[in-house]
């Protein structure tokens, strides 16, 4: 079998399920190439999937059925023990009583969301395709840790990222920075512009004169810092400052109160908010054009050579190695200036890369393709979306939860220290039982890893007190370890 289909399966792809090493046939490039042209419908298992909108009118209707309780409770004169105490820590108190509240009100949507997107990763035929549609959703990161973005995650993954994967970047990044999702999560709704109309009015106002009304910095230097040029991108404060008081007004509709306006849970842009002007951005002037200000901003940044680099730099650390090397970035930057950011001409640079081949595993799989890989690999995932949802908490990798903006890390020093491989070995370990005794563990090394398998990893399966405690062996073998 040629060594250049396991690399193609498990590198690009997702892991091999039964059969597919010798379905990728001569030649794995032209098995790849493929998948990563055009346009498709959505994977059956996330069709009908609520919307950013339903998701959102689902949290605002927590929020309402949160207030309206405690407002029954303080109307009756019934107060919980723990808010008995007046001051700060009661208040604070309620309030994390209203987020567990909205938590346990989301959490089977947003399960719902884990399982639907992790049976797609295990029955696609595509799974080249499917890689991709993670890695940016991991470039776009937001995290369901914010009460806001709890069922909103999977949705920007779905709306944003999986239908531009095989566009152009630019169309992704405007269509992830316009996303609920990514505007809740960086609190560009709550950023207004100190000139604005609504700070104006509120300024006439005796009872809001000591609330200042101003911008929020967040989505503005994420988008510099992460998504676009990256942190080295040669942009300064004032470039920030200035490109968040563009995105004033770049907001959501929604459901009640001031914000009413509009679709709950769409892009909205909100005049009131937006703050006057022009623009100085990178040296570059941008005239008042009220919601298409920022859009030009953007379209700028997708095109700016920093951008190529930035992108080319994570692509091949995901591909190749944890230290890029710098012939095989400029090569992928190159494709990626030369296309005007077309993400086909991109990623098949990668395909193009020698060092995309030469070496079978340079990556240390994260939990989430260690997990992927061996529900592929045993051609089987829970029915139950908890179940679906738990190897991925026991090792570390929540599911849309990496704890920052800039997305889960992508190199080995993040996922090989010693706890980190216990739990691994315990997973692997249930793993196993749950194969039972019907699983032909030397059977499903050869479809997972073919000429990879080294003589002492077979040795060590063979001789395998029970079919189980041999699965378990294979999963925890360097070579499933590593893609």
């Amino acid at each position: 079998m040629n060594p250049e289909n396991v690399i193609a399966a498990n590198r690009f792809g997702l892991g091999a399920r039964p059969g597919e090493l010798a379905a990728i046939g001569r030649d794995a490039r032209d098995w790849l190439a493929p998948q990563i042209e055009g346009s498709r419908r959505p994977p059956e298992a996330i069709r009908g999937l609520p919307s950013s909108a339903a998701a959102f009118e689902a949290y605002s209707d927590g929020q309402q059925e949160r207030r309206e309780t405690r407002k029954q409770r303080q109307d009756s004169g019934e107060q919980d023990s723990r808010e008995k105490t007046r001051g700060k820590e009661s208040e604070v108190s309620a309030a994390q009583r209203i987020v567990a509240g909205i938590r346990q009100k989301l959490a089977p949507m947003y399960l719902e969301q884990v399982a639907a997107r992790y049976r797609a990763a295990v029955r696609t035929q595509e799974p080249w395709r499917e890689r991709l549609v993670h890695f940016w959703a991991n470039h776009f990161a937001v995290s369901a840790d914010k009460p806001q973005v709890i069922a909103l995650a999977g949705t920007l993954e779905n709306e944003a990222i999986r239908p531009h994967v095989a566009g152009r970047f630019v169309d992704m990044l405007l269509a992830v920075e316009m996303h609920p999702a990514m505007i809740l999560y960086l609190d560009n709704q709550a950023s207004i512009g100190p000139n604005s109309e609504l700070a104006e009015r509120a300024g006439r106002r005796a009872r809001n004169a000591e609330r200042k009304l101003d911008i929020n910095e967040n989505l503005a230097r994420e988008i510099l810092e992460l998504h676009t040029l990256g942190v080295n991108g040669g942009y300064s404060q004032a470039d920030v400052t200035a490109f968040a008081l563009a995105l004033t007004g770049w907001s959501i509709g929604g459901a009640r109160g001031r914000l009413r306006e509009g679709k709950p849970g769409t892009f909205e842009f909100r005049d009131g908010l937006h703050e006057p002007g022009a623009r100085t951005i990178l040296g570059h002037r941008y005239g008042e054009d009220g919601v298409a200000q920022p859009r030009a901003v953007l379209k700028d940044l997708a095109a700016h050579p920093a951008t190529a680099t930035h992108v080319a730099t994570k692509l091949v650390r995901h591909f190749v190695a944890d230290e890029p090397p710098p012939a095989a970035v400029e090569r992928v930057a190159k494709a990626y200036r030369d296309s005007d950011g077309s993400l086909p001409a991109v990623h098949r640079a990668l395909l193009s890369l020698p060092e995309a081949w030469s070496d079978p595993s340079p990556k240390f799989k994260t939990p989430h393709e260690f997990v992927v890989s061996t529900f592929r690999m045993l051609d089987f995932v829970p029915e139950e979306p908890r179940q679906i949802a738990a190897p991925f908490e026991l090792l570390g990798q929540r599911p849309w939860s990496p704890g920052s903006p800039a997305g889960w890390p992508d190199t080995a020093d993040r996922w090989d220290g010693p706890d980190a491989l216990l739990k691994r070995i315990e997973w692997a370990s249930a793993a196993g039982e749950r194969a039972g005794a019907g699983a032909q563990p030397l059977e499903l090394a050869a479809q997972a890893l073919g000429g990879a398998l080294r003589e002492h990893t077979r040795t060590a399966i063979s001789r395998a007190a029970s079919a189980a405690q041999g699965v378990t062996l294979l999963l925890a073998s360097p070579e499933f370890q590593r893609r």
